[in-house]
């Protein structure tokens, strides 16, 4: 037994007027079908126009149109508007009110019949409210990384200058056939100089480093890197510092086939992980450096008896200037650079760094690095028309 025509008119009312969105069924004749009371209050329609089932579209759409905003491009007449319902179409359209709406239009077909279509309109205001304050958000956000990289950049060269003067005075004043009258007093407060000069340099050529990676990638040369003679390389140059020569070390490297990376960078990462596990060890604590091949991959592990890295940090220290609370509370120098520095590389030849270890134990950090270096995808971040 079939419904009754009024009983289906009133089933489609209800599920247009349960949308969530202005709606109008446009019939195959370019007739009002029906339409929710969203789409007349959006368009500010009633008592306006004839809106009951069978009123003709035809002067629907100059309404729904006067209330676009000044200069939104639409055909010309209504009859243009209407024959373009038989295929799906979507718009963003500015309101004069302020409010921006999304239109789409989607045909009714049923057993190869053209039926009409299903006219809805969104009100999308508040999400374009949202996209434009991120954009100006995002525009004002790269303009003080730009100031902060210039500003960086400006002072990182003007220390230079006066360093390199400081520490070859320092070199004068130590050397033999300059030291004339000094004690060994004032001799060892020459060395503090030096000392703590080039602990400087080391800082603002992390932070000349990383200025240059937040402006581009940072380039890397590659060739074949023989991983046991970088590593005890890295080592020895360690030693050969009063930090590194106050803690005992152990280098452990299994045999293995070379990797495909750039030596030089590499070795800044090692450095830094010495560096890291020699400032966090006592004296007479442990460094144990071992490597070994495993698959495609080497595993370089650098682990100390210090006082390790709380759980929750292990991650957060590999973003710049950030630091774990037992190394600020602890006294210890320095500025968190170093492990951003040496993530992003490791990540620019495919690898993984990663942190473990247990806090108040030691801390370890695992480089993990591809046989066959990065691969190819490594790195390290509207028209409209119609009612």
């Amino acid at each position: 037994m079939s419904r009754p025509p009024s009983e289906d008119r009133e089933r489609l009312q209800a599920v247009l007027e349960a949308l969530p969105a202005g709606a109008l069924v446009q019939g195959p004749a370019d007739e009002v079908l029906a339409v929710n009371q969203r789409f007349i209050y959006m368009f500010d329609l009633e008592g306006r126009v004839d809106l009951s089932p069978g009123a003709p579209m035809r002067p629907v759409v100059p309404l729904v149109q006067s209330r676009f905003a000044d200069g939104y491009g639409t055909p010309g007449t209504a009859g243009d508007i209407l024959t373009g319902h038989r295929i799906h179409r979507t718009a963003e359209i500015p309101l004069a009110d302020g409010r921006t709406v999304r239109r789409e239009v989607e045909p009714l077909r049923h057993a190869g019949r053209h039926l009409g279509a299903l006219w809805t309109f969104h009100d999308i205001t508040a999400r374009k409210r949202r996209e434009h304050d991120l954009e100006r958000d995002n525009l004002a956000l790269t303009e003080l990384a730009r100031q902060r990289n210039a500003f960086t950049a400006a002072a990182s060269h003007e220390l230079r200058t006066p360093l390199t003067s400081i520490i070859s005075f320092c070199e004068l004043l130590t050397a033999p056939a300059g030291r004339g009258g000094l004690a060994t007093d004032q001799l060892s407060f020459l060395e503090a100089i030096r000392r703590n000069a080039d602990r400087m340099q080391r800082v603002i050529a992390d932070l000349l480093l990383t200025t240059r990676m937040r402006a581009s990638a940072m380039e890397l040369e590659f060739d074949s890197v023989d991983v046991a003679e970088m590593l005890r390389d890295a080592v020895l140059d360690r030693l050969a510092t009063p930090e590194g020569a106050a803690v005992f070390t152990v280098l452990d490297c299994a045999p293995g086939p070379a990797l495909r990376g750039d030596r030089h960078r590499l070795q800044q990462v090692l450095a830094n992980s010495l560096e890291n596990a020699a400032k966090f060890t006592p004296t007479d604590g442990r460094i144990t450096v071992t490597a070994v091949p495993r698959g495609h991959f080497w595993e370089i592990e650098v682990a100390d008896t210090g006082i390790g890295i709380p759980e929750k940090f292990r991650e957060e220290i590999f973003t710049g200037f950030v630091r774990a609370p037992n190394a600020t509370g602890g006294g210890y120098p320095g500025t968190g650079l170093g492990l951003a520095i040496s993530r992003t590389v490791v990540q620019l030849h495919g690898g993984t760094l990663t942190a473990g270890g247990t806090e108040g134990e030691g801390a370890v950090f695992l480089i993990r690095l591809p046989l066959s270096g990065p691969g190819p995808d490594t790195a390290p971040a509207p028209e409209g028309d119609g009612p």
